[in-house]
C-alpha cells in the first residue's frame, strides 16, 4: 500500500466515501447490490435521468466491481469523485 506525499498523490487502497454519477435511472433498491450505497435519481424533462451513487468504499477492488456492475447495466459513468478518506 502506498502513502501520500507531499505532492498531493492520492493514497489507494484504503476507504473512502465516493460519489459515482451515471446516466440513467437506477432504483434504491440497487444499492445492496452496489456495496450498499445510497442512490438518488433526477430526471429531467426533455434529457436523459441522472443518477448518483454516494457511500463508502472499502477499497479499489471493491470500487471497481461497483463501476463494472454499473458498465454491464449499460449506464455510461459520467463521474467518479473521491470525497473523504473516512467513510
Amino acid at each position: 500500500m502506498t502513502t501520500p506525499s507531499s505532492n498531493g498523490d492520492i493514497e489507494f487502497g484504503g476507504p473512502a466515501t465516493y460519489n459515482i454519477v451515471v446516466q440513467g435511472s437506477l432504483g434504491p433498491e440497487w444499492g445492496e447490490r452496489l456495496a450498499d450505497m445510497v442512490i438518488a435519481t433526477i430526471s429531467y424533462e426533455g434529457k436523459a435521468s441522472k443518477t448518483t451513487l454516494r457511500g463508502p468504499i472499502r477499497d479499489q477492488a471493491e470500487l471497481n466491481g461497483v463501476l463494472e456492475t454499473l458498465y454491464g447495466m449499460h449506464l455510461p459513468i459520467l463521474k467518479v469523485e473521491k470525497v473523504d478518506d473516512e467513510p
